[in-house]
């Protein structure tokens, strides 16, 4: 598929799994107030964490396809699970679009701990991928990384359940050995994660940095696309679009909870293995 003429006011497309790219999108929209967005959140098949790779790759090539529809100019790859997976494919097969992904920020980490040990939340394809592997070899020599997958956070973040009983013992489950063993830094590795640093924090205590790598990525979608010469300098008031293949009423109505504001979803439909708008009833 070959991309439409671009200009600086053509949108931006920002991708995940589900409500937890909202995350980097809100990142994104501080750091660049001007753009337009094109958000799609493929809740029909959320989570991606337990998903086959060679599943989570065709879901990624099939809403860059559609995103490219929209006429996109830079795809952000919200997801961690997604980036691990499918990024350096979607690299490979759409070499005329920028892409910025996800990177587990273990760097940060491994460069600010003093105990020597760090702590990773992240889903069971992140941790099998190569990216992961890669970024923990280049940068965490010498400082003991421990993993935990969270089985079940995202789908209580999906819910918008951030302060449950349930949602704290899935962290409380997760954190406590890691605690037992002098971490002083967490690496959140899944976009959904930010929206629940508050109890992730109250758990670990002060003593503990949690680290939302989603401010990084909205600062390279910005040099990306200054180097490009493709940032959107209008004052014309910045366009948003929501889309999911979920149901967008839940989304619409968690949008309060998770970004402070509300806004009106669009529904998107898989037929096969491609992306359009669902057929009206008759």
């Amino acid at each position: 598929m070959s991309l439409s003429p671009l200009t600086s006011l053509s949108p931006i497309g920002v991708f995940d799994s589900g409500v937890g790219g909202l995350s980097v999108l809100s990142a994104i929209r501080k750091q660049l107030p001007n753009e337009n967005l094109v958000f799609i959140a493929d809740q029909a098949h959320v989570p991606y964490g337990p998903r086959p790779i060679t599943q989570v790759r065709e879901f990624s090539e099939a809403i860059t396809q559609y995103l490219i529809s929209r006429g996109v100019k830079l795809i952000v790859v919200a997801c961690n699970t997604a980036s691990a997976a499918a990024l350096h494919d979607l690299r490979a097969k759409f070499p005329e679009l920028p892409f910025v992904g996800m990177e587990p920020a273990v760097k940060p980490a491994a460069e600010g701990t003093r105990s020597g040990v760090v702590g990773v939340l992240a889903t069971p394809a992140t941790f099998q991928g190569e990216l992961y592997a890669s970024v923990v070899a280049r940068y965490a020599n010498g400082v003991t990384v421990l993993q935990d997958t969270c089985p079940g956070l995202v789908n209580q973040i999906e819910k918008g359940d951030l302060d449950s009983p349930e949602t704290r013992g899935i962290l409380t489950r997760a954190l406590a050995p890691m605690l037992e063993k002098k971490i002083d830094q967490v690496v959140l590795g899944c976009t959904h994660y930010p929206y629940v640093i508050p109890l992730i924090q109250e758990i670990v205590g002060p003593q503990v940095e949690v680290i939302d790598p989603a401010i990084a990525v909205a600062r390279q979608t910005k040099r990306v696309l200054d180097a490009r010469g493709s940032l959107a300098s209008s004052a014309v008031p910045a366009a948003l679009t929501y889309l999911t293949t979920g149901n967008p009423e839940s989304l619409e109505s968690l949008l309060p909870n998770l970004i402070g504001e509300t806004g009106a979803v669009q529904a998107l439909s898989w037929r096969g293995r491609k992306l359009g708008s669902p057929p009206t009833l008759s």
